[in-house]
């Protein structure tokens, strides 16, 4: 087993800490989430649902046994899970690399604790050395391009790829992001946005780093 599978496998152990037996919770998308509902059925715990937050995953859980609930049909979910691309020091995110962008903010955005889990290697001090992914409709392409450009950023269309909301990604690089709240802010308002990939209005409020030491726990709260 890799090193970088084992981090995964152990972080995604300690975030079972937060799931509640009969409760509904929210999952994100990506190869660490993947070994979280590994470990989700392993463990046992009866949930009473989980929103997903992509079609990959919805296919992961319903694989454990896991019952997939619409989140239109939930008034409110006790916790939301997901790991990230980068983390800064105040858990300020950045997410998208694997497309889920939109769906993973929305199901944040409706949790009333988000979780991140990831490895050491995404923690930075600044965000922005991982390519920011911006979700567009298509016709705005262009567009959302040159304004990339004129911010100082290098756009680049994410070739072959489409959402599951049936947009297109645009990966941007070159950018130092000191202030992820107003850019997440200045971005969104862009007409062909659907959302960046900044999760700083919705942050993580606890995040879970597999270290070679063992899982490392911190808050948004008590930075």
């Amino acid at each position: 087993m890799s090193d970088a599978l084992t981090l995964k496998k152990a972080v995604a152990r300690e975030a079972l800490r937060w799931v509640e037996p009969g409760s509904i919770i929210g999952v994100g998308t990506g190869s660490t989430v993947d070994c979280f509902i590994d470990a989700l059925g392993q463990s046992g715990i009866a949930l009473a649902g989980a929103v997903s937050s992509s079609n990959r995953t919805e296919e992961k859980l319903r694989s454990v046994g896991v019952a997939v609930l619409d989140l239109n049909d939930v008034v409110e979910l006790g916790v939301y899970i997901d790991g990230a691309d980068e983390i800064d020091p105040a858990l300020n995110l950045i997410k998208g690399g694997g497309g889920a962008l939109t769906r993973e903010k929305v199901v944040a955005e409706a949790a009333r604790l988000f979780v991140c889990i990831a490895d050491a290697s995404k923690e930075v001090a600044v965000l922005g050395n991982f390519a920011l992914p911006i979700e567009v409709l298509p016709i705005a392409s262009a567009l959302i391009q040159r304004k990339v450009e004129e911010m100082g950023g290098i756009p680049k269309l994410r070739s072959g790829f489409i959402t599951d909301n049936g947009n297109i990604i645009i990966d941007v690089s070159g950018l130092s992001i000191t202030d992820p709240q107003a850019m997440e802010s200045k971005i969104n308002q862009w007409p062909g946005v659907v959302t960046c990939g900044l999760f700083a209005l919705r942050k993580a409020d606890v995040a879970c780093i597999a270290t070679p030491d063992g899982v490392r726990v911190s808050e948004a709260n008590k930075q």
